[in-house]
C-alpha cells in the first residue's frame, strides 16, 4: 500500500473532552512528560527533560509568535463579519508587511461570507491618545476559501504591527470552546519567541521555562532557532477517506545559515522541539536535494510540495545541507527563505531529525499521522498510555519526548 492509500480511519481514538486541557498549568514546566524509548514508556515531569535527552543534543526551537490574527467588523446592518489574517501578499515578506504603514494585503479567512457581498468595512479604534479609522476590502477570492484582503488606516505613523496589536484578537485552538483571555496573550506564547507571523502556536514549545533552557544550557544542550509561521490548517483535520486526498497547507519557513551550518555539524544528535520544527527541518533536506539538481543561475528556491518526498531521489543529508549552504553563499545570503507544504506519514523515512519533543494530537490528524511515521506506527501504545495515566491533550496538555527511533545510516547513504 502507498503512503496515499493510508486511511485515516486507522488514525481515529476516542478524546474526551475533559481530557482536552482547557487551560495551561499555572507553572509551564510542572506539565507531565512521558518518554518514549525504543517501545519503553515512563513518565517524568518536563522541568526534568534534561535528564533524558541524549548528550551533545542540539535542541531546535520554532521562534515563531502568534500574531493578533483575528479582526472583527460590524456592519452598518448590524452583521458582524470576522476577518482572520493568513498571510501576506503585499508585500510578501512578513517582516516588511508588519512594518507597512498605510495599507498592506494579506490571504485571509472571512467568516459570515455571505453577509458580506461587496462595500468596505470599517472600525474605528484608538492607538493611545490617536484615532484611528481602519478598513477592509475584499479585493478577489483565492484557493482554499481565503480571500486577498486590503487593509488601510488613516494615520501613518502607525504600522501594521501596531495595528494588530491594538486591534486584532489573538487566536486559540477551536477546540477549546471559548473565548481568548487575558491570560491567553502571554500563555499562548512560547517563552523564547520572536519572529511574529503565527496564527497557531508550536505548543510542543509552551513547556519551556527560562529556568528549563537554563538548565539545559547548564547541563551543556546546544540550541539553535528556526522559523515556521503556523497556519490555520494545523487545526483542519482530515476529511478524506485516505490521506492522498488531503491538501495540506502552505507555510513560510526561514532558517540563518550558521543555523544550518550548526545542523550539518550536528546530524545524529537532533532534536525537534515540535512539530513545526519537524517539519522545517526535514523540508531542509529536500530544499537541498532539489538544489543538488539546479544550476548556480536559478536563484529560486524551490517550494517543498506535499508528496516531494515520496518520489524523489535521495541524496546523504550532509550533502544536502551543504547543498544549501553554497546556494546561500553563491548569491550571497544569510538566510533561507522557503515555502514548504510536506505532509509526514507513515512510510516517511526521517533525514535530520532523531528525537522529538510534541504534544498529543487530535484524533484524525496530519499531526498524529507524523508521530505514527515518527515512531513506526505504534503510536497508539503510547495514546493508549497516556490516556490511561491522566496526561492532558493538545495545545495547552502534557507534552512527550520520543527518543531514537530512527535509522540513522541516512546520513551517510
Amino acid at each position: 500500500m502507498s503512503e496515499k492509500e493510508i486511511s485515516i480511519d486507522e488514525y481515529d481514538y476516542s478524546l474526551p473532552d475533559d481530557r482536552i486541557a482547557k487551560f495551561p498549568l499555572p507553572e509551564r514546566d510542572k506539565s507531565k512528560l512521558l518518554i518514549y524509548d525504543k517501545g519503553a514508556i515512563r513518565e517524568s515531569v518536563f522541568e526534568s527533560i534534561a535528564y533524558y535527552l541524549p548528550a551533545d543534543s542540539l535542541i531546535v526551537l520554532n521562534n515563531t509568535r502568534v500574531i493578533r490574527a483575528r479582526l472583527l467588523f460590524e456592519k452598518e446592518t448590524g452583521a458582524h463579519i470576522e476577518v482572520f489574517c493568513l498571510e501576506p501578499e503585499k508585500p510578501r515578506d512578513y517582516a516588511l508587511c508588519f512594518q507597512a504603514r498605510g495599507e498592506c494585503r494579506w490571504s485571509c479567512l472571512v467568516g459570515n461570507l455571505k453577509r458580506w457581498k461587496s462595500g468596505v468595512l470599517k472600525r474605528t479604534f484608538s492607538i493611545g491618545e490617536s484615532k484611528i479609522i481602519f478598513s477592509a476590502e475584499r479585493i478577489n477570492s483565492s484557493e482554499n476559501n481565503s480571500h486577498s484582503i486590503l487593509f488601510r488606516w488613516d494615520n501613518t505613523a502607525f504600522t501594521f504591527a501596531e495595528i494588530l496589536d491594538a486591534a486584532g484578537i489573538l487566536p486559540i485552538p477551536p477546540y477549546l470552546h471559548r473565548e481568548t483571555q487575558q491570560s491567553d496573550l502571554q500563555t499562548y506564547q512560547t517563552v523564547y519567541s520572536r519572529i511574529k507571523g503565527s496564527v497557531a502556536a508550536p505548543t510542543a514549545g509552551l513547556h519551556f521555562t527560562p529556568a528549563v533552557l537554563a538548565d539545559l544550557e547548564a547541563r551543556g544542550f546546544r540550541r539553535e532557532e528556526v522559523t515556521l509561521h503556523v497556519g490555520a490548517g494545523t487545526f483542519k483535520p482530515v476529511q478524506t477517506p485516505t490521506i492522498g486526498e488531503h491538501e495540506m497547507h502552505g507555510e513560510y519557513i526561514s532558517l540563518s545559515r550558521s543555523t544550518i551550518a550548526n545542523l550539518l555539524d550536528s546530524l545524529g544528535r537532533i532534536t525537534a522541539v515540535g512539530t513545526t520544527t519537524v517539519r522545517t527541518l526535514e523540508s531542509l533536506y529536500y530544499i537541498g536535494v532539489a538544489l543538488a539538481q539546479k544550476n548556480d543561475k536559478n536563484t529560486e528556491i524551490p517550494v517543498v510540495e506535499q508528496w516531494t518526498p515520496y518520489n524523489h531521489s535521495f541524496i546523504p543529508a550532509d550533502e544536502a545541507l551543504r547543498n544549501i549552504l553554497h546556494h546561500l553563499d553563491s548569491q550571497g545570503l544569510d538566510t533561507l527563505i522557503a515555502m514548504t507544504r510536506i505532509i509526514i506519514v507513515p512510510g516517511y523515512r526521517f533525514r535530520l531529525v532523531n528525537n522529538m519533543i510534541t504534544n498529543f494530537h487530535q484524533p484524525r490528524s496530519t499531526l498524529l499521522l507524523l508521530v505514527s511515521a515518527f515512531v513506526g506506527g505504534r503510536w497508539r501504545e503510547i495514546y493508549d498510555y497516556a490516556l490511561a495515566n491522566n496526561f492532558r491533550f493538545l495545545s495547552y496538555g502534557d507534552s512527550s519526548l520520543i527518543l531514537n527511533t530512527q535509522d540513522l545510516s541516512c546520513y551517510a547513504e
